[in-house]
């Protein structure tokens, strides 16, 4: 038994913000951003706007790209870092909102930009199990609350979305392998310290990043992560057809493509569009490519991520 993807969706906040508009908010320049990051714009929701919303949209787009009901699925997955509040989990909302009839286990991830990563892998795991048969599998974020707009270095990285999976049990080949991992050593390199007590924001609530850090890691651990699926499904880097890696910075995706060895047409590029929407920025790029007619049956596609932690994780997997 394997897992396979069989529809995907997405879905973006109406507000579109272009590098210049953010040079209003922020210290900073239109060139700067694009040549540091290749970010040309983003998309924020607005203050009522939960990642559950945004979730539900791209959900209701998977199910009917995947020719499902709501009533068809018996597992939830929602990978975010901003979840709609500290419990219950954000899946649990979204699962509400799909269907009040709807009874399956619902659950979040928190691995950060890994977040998406991780929830496949624990679907692939379910579904090989026996323990699923389609799961909905969503990467939803509303990075644009946690933002400081004093801090020049990490607000303009930033954007909001959502993206969508169904997985579901297959005879065909599917889900080659996954991959995931973590060190604890560089937990203060990137996150938001803070934390609530008494009903109080205690400590810093805004995202924090020590960016040399971040991108001399995010480069050494692709290349970790490509070798080891290549390797683990007995399969070469001119076997894949496709790469999607996370949308952070254009300059860590093409290092990452470089060692791969694939040509740059081969990449899903979707950071100039969306910027960074940490664990919706793999489904959002795969959900853009699959709306474009990118992809063909058999495709191999490898997915990685990095994300704060530090986490790290791949899918190698087969449309």
């Amino acid at each position: 038994m394997f897992s396979k993807i069989i529809g995907s969706g997405s879905f973006l906040p109406e507000n579109k913000i272009t590098n210049q508009d953010l040079t209003e908010l922020v210290d900073t320049s239109s060139d700067w951003i694009e040549s540091r990051s290749g970010i040309k714009q983003r998309f924020f929701a607005d203050k009522d706007t939960t990642s559950s919303d945004l979730a539900y949209f791209a959900a209701v787009e998977a199910i009917k790209n995947a020719n499902l009901n709501i009533t068809d699925i018996d597992l939830i997955i929602v990978a975010t870092t901003t979840p709609d509040m500290i419990f219950p989990g954000t899946a649990t909302i979204l699962q509400n909102k799909l269907s009040k009839k709807l009874i399956c286990p619902a659950f979040d991830v928190q691995a950060a930009c890994s977040g998406f990563i991780y929830a496949f892998t624990i679907a692939d795991s379910m579904i090989k199990s026996g323990l699923s048969k389609k799961c909905l599998l969503v990467g939803a974020e509303t990075y644009s609350k946690i933002l400081d707009w004093k801090d020049r270095t990490t607000s303009v990285l930033f954007g909001d979305g959502a993206g969508a999976f169904i997985l579901t049990g297959s005879r065909s080949r599917g889900t080659h392998q996954t991959i995931i991992n973590s060190t604890a050593t560089f937990n203060d390199k990137l996150n938001v310290p803070g934390w609530l007590y008494k009903g109080n924001i205690m400590g810093d609530p805004h995202v924090r990043m020590d960016g040399k850090t971040v991108f001399k890691f995010a480069v050494e651990h692709f290349d970790l992560i490509t070798a080891k699926l290549l390797k683990a499904a007995n399969l070469t880097s001119k076997e894949i057809d496709w790469f999607i890696p996370h949308q952070a910075n254009i300059r860590i995706m093409n290092s990452a493509l470089k060692k791969l060895d694939l040509p740059k047409d081969k990449m899903i590029v979707t950071v100039d569009k969306h910027a960074n929407t940490s664990a919706a920025s793999i489904p959002l790029a795969f959900d853009s490519a699959m709306k474009e007619g990118l992809f063909k049956t058999n495709d191999k596609i490898i997915m990685a991520a990095v994300g704060a932690g530090f986490t790290w994780g791949g899918v190698l997997t087969e449309l």
